[in-house]
């Protein structure tokens, strides 16, 4: 999950049930702000790893550090702890009133706690036993970036904000509308341009949720009569019933992808359905095979096609997939795959798919991980390694493919 929606998500718990208050309203500091802050800090604690980026040149941490030792359920008391005794000496220094330690610690604990829980919601895996164990479990609900859950949480948050001032209400209503369906149409404009257009119909449903939501509380009057709390509370039920019902249709794509595996008799290694955007709709089946990988698109809001997939009576569409094969082993892609640096990256893929080709006198060996598909058609899979020999079989020079 990105950075931004987990602080929002800290900071929406800290304002529906810990009496936290806006974090920038016109009033000196006070005990709810500092409640909200915690909770917003101790969510977005965890991506602090990225700083290690800035100061090492290891192009690799981005799978073997990131999500590791700051987003361990076993260092979250330390964290917690840690965070909660920083904060209270910035308080006294600064004079100003704050929870408790132990309540500090609490809400720091909470922050960290929705950081790790919404991460393990995504697919790139992350590491909550470490340092015991550094495995990377991933439910495969969320993606990475999920425009419609970040505003399910970010909406209510700035309505209470709308009616806080009664006299204001309505100016800031149309203003908070304007502001949201322009970030629909670019949102619109940036799915179009990575291949996962979102269409005419699904942009004017949105607009018109968000008039309901935005407008028609200030038009009618009643939005004021709302408590602060109930605004918020309001979004982390929504949050929690969003991620419901990703786990049913995380449940129905990958019933899907199994069924989809059985027709074509494959001899499966891994097996996985992976959220796409724009749409809890769809999904990604991929089957890693020891010859190679298949993807299913999966659109839930239409018949599979898939013998055995759909309900009786059902119209039986026809299905199209992609099969991946690996390149035939050669002495390039073995000893490829001893290198240290390919071996962690073997370790962190799980759908992997190994190509090869020549490039002049040299040989090119790449891998890549069909979890995450490239940010634009044009552009290779996102986590693509490729590591480039001379005519002698020496190492040349070995990355991330970014072009």
């Amino acid at each position: 999950m990105d950075t931004i929606t987990h602080g929002i998500a800290g900071a929406l718990i800290g304002k529906a049930f810990c009496k936290g208050d806006d974090m920038f309203p016109a009033k000196p500091v006070n005990r709810a702000r500092i409640v909200t802050w915690s909770l917003m800090l101790g969510a977005i604690f965890p991506d602090i790893d990225v700083v290690r980026d800035i100061f090492s040149h290891d192009h690799l941490l981005v799978i073997t550090w990131h999500r590791s030792i700051t987003h361990s359920l076993l260092m979250l008391p330390i964290f917690s702890l840690l965070l909660a005794a920083l904060t209270r000496w910035i308080a006294r220094k600064f004079q100003w009133e704050a929870p408790s330690f132990a309540i500090l610690t609490l809400f720091y604990a909470v922050g960290i706690l929705s950081h790790i829980l919404l991460d393990l919601a995504t697919t790139f895996g992350t590491m909550i036993w470490s340092p015991l164990k550094w495995s990377r479990p991933a439910w495969d609900l969320i993606f990475i970036v999920d425009f419609s859950f970040t505003a399910i949480l970010l909406i209510p948050q700035f309505l209470a904000w709308v009616y806080r001032d009664r006299k204001l209400a309505r100016l800031r209503a149309l203003l908070l509308w304007l502001v949201f369906v322009l970030l629909t149409f670019s949102v619109a404009a940036i799915a179009r341009i990575a291949g996962a257009a979102i269409s005419a119909t699904a942009v004017g449903v949105i607009i018109m949720i968000l008039t309901l939501l935005i407008l028609l509380p200030a038009m009618r009057g009643w939005g004021t009569r709302i408590r602060l709390a109930t605004w918020n509370r309001v979004g982390f039920i929504g949050g929690c019933c969003y991620l419901a019902l990703t786990i049913v249709a995380h449940h129905r794509a990958f019933e899907h992808t199994k069924k989809f595996a059985a027709f074509q008799q494959a001899q499966v290694e891994s097996i996985g359905a992976l959220p796409l955007p724009p749409s809890v709709l769809n999904w990604d089946g991929l089957i890693r095979t020891p010859r190679g990988v298949y993807e299913l698109r999966i659109d839930l809001s239409r018949p599979s096609g898939i013998p055995g997939a759909d309900s009786a009576g059902a119209s039986q569409a026809s299905f199209t997939y992609k099969y991946f094969p690996d390149a035939p082993m050669n002495n390039f892609i073995q000893r490829a795959r001893q290198l240290p640096e390919v071996q962690k990256v073997l370790w962190f893929d799980r759908f992997p798919v190994t190509r090869f080709h020549k490039e002049g006198t040299g040989a090119v060996v790449e891998i890549l991980e069909l979890r995450f598909p490239p940010i634009r058609p044009d552009r290779p899979a996102s986590f693509t390694y490729r590591v480039r020999f001379d005519a002698s079989g020496n190492v040349i020079s070995q990355g991330w493919e970014t072009n």
